[in-house]
This record gives structure tokens, sequence and C-alpha cells, in this order.
């Protein structure tokens, strides 16, 4: 059943990419296999601007001369550094990357190329975290020209190019990376040929000053249908991951995804349980989102799972605080460690905020904690079916020592519903299946952090 509410308040939406160029066709089927992009996946038709000389620029910090790769464009935005040594396009395309500029420590990137926007038998896409790159633009050591791999159809420069994305090679990424650590995430920028003067502050964007999630969230409610569902989720739209909405339906839970801002306590009655998905930027600024969480807990016992983001607005929902990192952790190799099992996991993380344990009330506990810096990754209610993670349970790249919690999230799914003395099917109808859009609405990047 779907609520009057939900289906008042948004009329149904679809979304369409634009076709591609002939030309740009003609560049993308170089793939090490002669295959072809398929014609739907383009935003930009510009060619790579390889060999062209462009600066890394940090603000109040050091130049680095390199060249360029991906689009010719200037951007700035907040620098950040990543240590994973495979999975760049499922990080390019990760939601929670918005505004930044990424910095790989991995010498070489784009060895094996970028695949296709192929689907899977729930039309969510193979690998890739969203439909299009989501980072501001890419910091690498040495670019891979030359590619080769199964699933590749283009290189790395001319995904960023079709895409609009600056990137940089030839640089010293140890010693961006040497100061990043240092001084903390810095604002910075990328120019494509003139090199722009760091002293002029006005033209370093900062991302933090703006809601990031507004931007990545579907602007309307998608579907996604589970083969013979058992259950159906809600999920609140912070920038979810294709892989958190394939963990999901793969367990045999039908999703209904919502925009972040939805007020999800209306209509949670409706639905089997709630889940609170990854996002970038400050927590603080989903002032809405936080509201309508807090209310859903105090109104309804319904079982709720939140990553990432989701962590932190539920521990604002809860009452606690966040803080923001001085260069956040972003990886495939992380160990976080449970406080109720005694075990370590590696997990995989993206997050610059984290959540201030010892602000959480009383009757939320700790639940994971890392093992590196010693930062809040997960809280738990002590009686309620709620809890969060600051980790990445369902990584792409890997690992999934974690995955297991979305099993422990669809038990909790389940037990509840056995609790209801009425049974309701809260599977989704035909009706709903037919007036919903299959897949996110309105979220193709704009340009936040371009130049003036």
């Amino acid at each position: 059943m779907f609520s009057r509410v939900a289906t008042k308040a948004f009329k149904p939406a679809g979304f369409t990419r634009p076709l591609s160029t002939t030309s740009l066709l003609a560049k993308a089927n170089q793939g090490s296999k002669g295959r072809q992009m398929p014609s739907t996946y383009t935003r930009a038709t510009a060619q790579p601007a390889s060999g062209t000389e462009a600066t890394f620029t940090i603000r109040d910090g050091p130049i680095f001369r390199g060249t360029a790769f991906g689009a010719d464009t200037n951007i700035s935005g907040e620098a950040v550094f990543t240590t994973s040594l495979v999975g760049y396009p499922e990080s390019m395309t990760d939601p929670s990357y918005r505004g930044q500029i990424l910095v790989f420590t991995q010498p070489l990137i784009g060895n094996y190329g970028v695949p296709s926007n192929q689907r899977d038998q729930w039309n969510l896409l193979k690998y890739f975290e969203s439909p299009h790159i989501q980072c501001a633009g890419i910091v690498v050591s040495d670019v891979a020209t030359q590619y080769s791999h199964w699933t590749a159809v283009e290189s790395l420069g001319e995904w960023c190019a079709r895409e609009g994305v600056p990137a940089i090679s030839g640089v010293d990424t140890r010693a961006i990376v040497t100061h990043l650590r240092e001084q903390g995430s810095s604002l910075a920028r990328i120019s494509t040929g003139e090199e722009y003067d760091a002293d002029e502050d006005e033209s370093f964007i900062d991302p933090g000053q703006i809601n990031l999630v507004a931007k990545v969230s579907t602007k309307a409610p998608f579907v996604v249908e589970a083969h013979n569902p058992k259950y159906h989720v809600a999920l609140i739209d912070c920038g979810v991951k294709e892989n958190i909405l394939r963990s999901l339906v793969s367990r045999g839970a039908s999703v209904t995804v919502f925009p972040y801002n939805f007020k999800i306590q209306k209509v949670a009655d409706n639905y089997d349980g709630v889940f609170v998905t990854n996002g970038p930027g400050d927590p603080t600024h989903c002032q809405e989102t936080v509201y309508n969480l807090r209310n859903l807990m105090e109104t309804s016992q319904v079982p709720i799972m939140g990553i990432c983001m989701g962590h932190q607005l539920l521990a604002l929902a809860a009452g606690a605080r966040t803080v923001k990192m001085k260069y956040g952790n972003r990886a495939h190799n992380i160990p976080a460690l449970d406080l109720t099992t005694g075990q370590c996991h590696i997990t995989s993380q993206n997050h610059g905020y984290a959540v201030d344990a010892s602000s959480l009330p009383k009757e939320w506990k700790e639940y994971f904690v890392n093992l590196n810096d010693g930062s809040n990754e997960g809280m738990r209610h002590s009686t309620r079916p709620i809890f969060s993670t600051q980790f990445h349970p369902e990584a792409k790249g890997g690992p999934m020592d974690s995955s297991y919690l979305f099993d422990k999230y669809i038990e909790n799914v389940q037990a509840f519903k056995a609790t209801q003395k009425v049974y309701k099917d809260n599977r989704p109808s035909q009706f709903m299946l037919d007036i919903l859009s299959k897949e996110r609405v309105g979220v193709a990047p704009d340009k936040i952090a371009a130049a003036a």
C-alpha cells in the first residue's frame, strides 16, 4: 500500500539522460574488447585535455604543476585524499564525494579503464555508484592512458572529459597528502592551462557551506523492486549508493526511495523498515531530515538503519553532536572494532565528519570504534531495533567483512513484522510501481565548484 500523502506530494517523474553525439560515439568505442559505450551515457562531449599544462593549487599552501588529462576546465573544491588501491570508478561516482577534489595516494590510476553503464537484474548500475562522476576533480601521480580490462569501454581521461571533470597527473601526491595530513582537508583548485593566482581567495568555493545533500538527493520518489519481495523499506536518500539499494533488494526487500527532506514519519506505517543513506558534506545542513527522524523515532517502532551520513543524522536526531575531522577517513582498508563481539572488521569509509560518542544519550550505545584514530564508527539503541554505522558495509571495491549488517537489519524488519497484531502487506502495489520512476530523478551534477 502506498500512502496518499506520498502520492499527493510527488507527481510521477522520469529521468532521461541526453543522447550522445556521433563524434562521442566514435571516440568512446575504443575499449580493450572493442565494446561500444551505450549512447544514453553522455553528459559532455569535450576531448580530453591531454598534454595541456595544469596546476593544482591549495589555498594558503603549495602549488603543484602537472599535466591535464580530463576536461579542459577549471574548478575548485575541498581537497581530500583516499588510500584505496582499487575502485576508482566506484569512488568517483559516490555522491558522498560531491564538491571534493579527490587525491589518490595509489601511484597508478586508470590502468583498468572505465566500464560501461550496464545495469543488473534490478535495473541498478553494475559498476558505478551513481549515474555520473560526483567528485569535482581528481589528482593522480601517474595516469594510465593505455588500459586493459574485459569490462572497459574507455580510458579514465576520456570519461573525465565526457563528464566535464578536470584531472591532473604528474604531481607529487605524496607531498600533497603530507600537507593535507598536517594542515587538514583544504580548499584547492585545478586550473587547466593558465595558472591561477592563489591569493585571489574568492576563487576558492567552499562546498562545506553548501547543502550538498539537497543536490545529490532524488527530487521525487522512485522504486526499486525486489524479485518476489517479502518486505518493503522506505529509504531516505541523502546520496544513496547503488550497492546500498542492491544490498537491500537482493535480500528480498523492495525499496521506495524518498528525497532527503521527505516527512517520513507521515508514511512510516506503510513500510516494514526505514533506511537512511550516505551523503556528502556537513550533516548539520539537513535540519529538516533531523527533525523528521526525531519525530519518526518518537512516534514509530519501525526498524531503522543508517550508513555514514545516515549515521550522523540519526545521532543528531537522538541528541548527540557531530564534529568535523581534520582530514577524514577515506579508504577501503580501515579497521573498525565491534564493541559487542570484540571482532575487528576491515571497512570501506568516506567521511569528513564524525559523531562525538561522548555526547550520545544514555539509551544509545557506541557500536563500533575506529582502531586507527579512536573515532566513533557506529551506534545502536539499547532496547529498540535501531543501529547505524559510519563505515560502508555495502562497499564496492570491497571489503565485504561487514555486509552481514544488512542481514541483521532484515532480521530486525522480519521480527518487527512478526510482532504486528494485524498483518499488513506493505509490498509495493502495482499502482505504485506504475506511477513511480524506476531510477533517480533530477540528480545530474551541476557546476557547484566551477570557476565563476
